[in-house]
């Protein structure tokens, strides 16, 4: 009996074996790129398989019938688009794995510019130039009614951003747009006629449209091409975050302010949509540089005050594949804007420039010069949630570290070897819903964008109720779990608002900040205290 069981589960044994064995196909090229509904396009790659036998292609989450397909081979598909489609991303499915996507467009549905000027008051784009490009080319848009200066939280310069779903015929996605930032120098100019701006991380193949106050343009395409790999992202999950400020006067006499710089999550195409669920009390000054001021006036002894806020916010796994030798030397305004010293990031130290120099020798491949770092951390620095916090330069003097120091030591080695690089501080989410706060990194390559680090996740110094990547060595050197928050993207440096003001600083927190609290006037006593980041729901798509 026991033996014909055995003989009944071998077969299905053997499909689970051979599925886990199977390589992740990689589409490379479509060709052509825009084409007509019906036409016969061609993919290369490879892991496609010698045969089909099962496997699929999905365009524009359709998926084309049998007899649509005239050729199956390892490295190439010739496949016929189906009549009823439209433009999207292209995969190839193999065996339960999905390739990464390229776009195809439809040309009948590619927006073109408008000619002429137009009416009305709402945004018109009449041409872009170059009309191709890699995240971090310059780029002159001209036509009308853009504004004579942005505003800085309605408008903007939006390209087309696409992440993998889960294939679901009956279900039709709405396209997605990721902004230029302000993180990356983007807004080189902003006229009434003319805008050049940067291609921003995460823009893929598609439409790209102005938006200002009076409406958004027309949108016109714009072909991303010429990257060294490709960054996906998947996994989507939403978040509601909340967290709150309690204060208490002690004394006080009139007149007198109180400021507080309060954190907001951080805006990337792998963190995007945040939408404030509920507030108690308006900011006197909304989204300035990633955070909302409170100004509090006229305090009395006794007074308490509580600022409490919800914010709704969808987060992503992201995955990236570089091609080392395609990776070319950084020559972008990044690198001057992102590899200055600070104190948190003591890129000029000389015990710093002397590790740097001791673990490159004579490379010279950006992206190479990040691995070698991050395996010289991982390999030499004993890395534990448990540690006492230090900084950059105690990391390397003492071999010891926690997520922040190891944060900030990545970061100062890659700007002492001049790579763009950032120190990026938030919360992870573990098993039980719970936050726990923790900083990893994001660095700058030219024609892909940037590239999420996490030296402690990486040396398998997570939380006991955290669930860390099976393979997090060479996981979290570029790619980044979905289950963590970020309310700081690179330092944060503000100035008093008062010349007077006593300035409170919090260190080692959520938010890479140099103020958080300053006290005017005759605001002589008072306490503060700052919520834990709490979630109060998931939902995972």
């Amino acid at each position: 009996m026991n033996k014909i069981k055995y003989i009944y589960y071998l077969p299905i044994l053997l499909l689970i074996l051979i599925s886990c064995n199977a390589k992740t196909p990689v589409i490379s090229f479509i060709d052509p790129k825009i084409g007509r509904m019906g036409e016969i396009i061609t993919l290369t790659g490879s892991n496609f398989g010698e045969m089909r036998d099962g496997s699929y292609v999905t365009i524009a989450g359709i998926a084309p019938t049998s007899s649509s397909y005239f050729l199956w081979q390892d490295d190439s598909i010739m496949v016929r688009v189906p009549e009823l489609g439209d433009s999207g991303l292209v995969y190839v499915h193999v065996k339960g794995k999905k390739s990464n996507g390229l776009l195809f467009s439809n040309i009948a549905s590619v927006p073109r510019s408008i000619e002429g000027t137009g009416l009305g008051s709402e945004p018109n784009i009449i041409s872009v130039n170059p009309q191709t490009g890699a995240p971090g080319t310059l780029i002159t848009i001209t036509g009308i009614n853009f504004g004579a200066s942005r505003d800085p939280v309605n408008a903007g310069i939006f390209f087309s951003w696409d992440y993998t779903a889960s294939f679901n015929p009956f279900v039709v996605r709405e396209p997605e747009f990721v902004e230029v930032s302000e993180n990356e120098l983007g807004y080189e100019s902003w006229s009434s006629r003319e805008i050049i701006v940067r291609v921003p991380d995460g823009a893929v193949s598609g439409s790209l449209e102005a938006r200002t106050p009076n409406g958004k343009s027309r949108p016109v395409f714009f072909d991303i091409s010429g990257r060294p790999g490709n960054k996906n992202f998947s996994g989507k999950r939403s978040y509601t975050v909340s967290y709150s400020v309690d204060i208490r006067v002690l004394e006080a006499s009139q007149p007198n302010s109180l400021y507080l710089w309060v954190p907001i999550p951080a805006s990337s195409p792998s963190q995007r949509n945040i939408t404030l669920v509920s507030r108690n009390a308006n900011p006197f000054i909304e989204r300035y540089r990633g955070l909302n001021l409170y100004k509090l006036d006229n305090l009395a002894t006794g007074m308490n005050h509580s600022i409490k806020i919800s914010y709704q916010v969808e987060v992503y796994s992201v995955e990236t594949v570089i091609r080392p030798m395609s990776v070319g030397k950084i020559d972008t305004p990044l690198s001057a804007h992102y590899t200055q010293s600070s104190n948190l990031i003591p890129s000029t130290n000389s015990l710093v420039l002397s590790t740097a120099e001791t673990i490159m020798g004579r490379e010279q491949n950006p992206y190479l010069k990040a691995r070698m770092i991050y395996d010289w951390i991982i390999n030499n620095i004993n890395i534990s949630e448990s540690m006492p916090h230090g900084n950059a330069v105690s990391a390397i003097n003492q071999k010891r570290a926690d997520s922040y120091s190891s944060a900030l030591l990545y970061t100062s080695l890659m700007r002492a070897s001049g790579i763009p690089c950032v120190p990026v501080a938030g919360v992870l989410i573990d098993r039980n819903g719970q936050t726990i706060r923790h900083y990893w990194t994001e660095f700058w390559i030219d024609g892909f964008g940037w590239v999420p680090v996490d030296p402690a996740l990486g040396s398998g110094a997570a939380p006991a109720t955290f669930p860390v990547k099976e393979d997090h060595v060479n996981y979290y050197f570029g790619n980044l779990d979905n289950q963590r928050i970020a309310f700081s993207w690179g330092e944060q440096i503000l100035t008093r608002m008062d010349r007077q003001g006593r300035l409170v600083s919090r260190n080692q927190t959520y938010s890479l900040q140099n103020i958080w609290e300053e006290a005017a006037g005759g605001l002589e006593s008072y306490t503060s205290l700052w919520g834990d980041i709490t979630i109060s729901g998931v939902y995972a798509h």
